[in-house]
């Protein structure tokens, strides 16, 4: 692995019925299942924010790429699917990246680097279907 420049610590108990609480305390969350009326977040919402957010910062250095600054009003629109298939539970995403002012063209050429960028898209590449969309 390369030079780590951060490290999240969170501490998570009863699953996803339970709750998280970073070690450093910043984040102190009650979780419960997709779909129940119960209090708290679930694992698809929490991974759905963290990778729009990843992914915003990807464009940004996209943009940067090309000597150009993304509007203020960027923003993404992140859905993750828990499904079930022959194999058991499995992901899938769809990000639709707002970029207003900025031409088709090049909006969809910064989100296609973004996603080259992105540790998140990395991470998830050839692992789970993913569809990126310009809004």
């Amino acid at each position: 692995m390369s030079k780590v420049v951060y490290t999240g610590k969170t501490h998570t108990t009863g699953g996803r019925d339970g709750a998280s609480r970073s070690l450093d305390g910043r984040l102190d969350i009650k979780l419960s299942p997709p779909g129940s009326t119960g209090a708290g977040t679930n694992p698809e919402q929490l991974f759905a924010a963290g990778w729009s957010a990843c992914f915003l910062g990807a464009l940004g250095k996209a943009a940067g790429e090309r000597h150009l600054r993304l509007p203020a009003d960027a923003s993404i629109n992140t859905e993750v699917d828990l499904a079930l298939g022959d194999d058991g539970y499995l992901l899938g995403a769809r990000l639709s990246v707002s970029l207003p002012g900025v031409a088709p063209e090049l909006a969809t050429t910064l989100v296609e680097r973004a996603h080259q960028l992105c540790p998140y898209s990395k991470a998830t590449r050839g692992n789970i279907e993913v569809e990126l969309s310009v809004a």
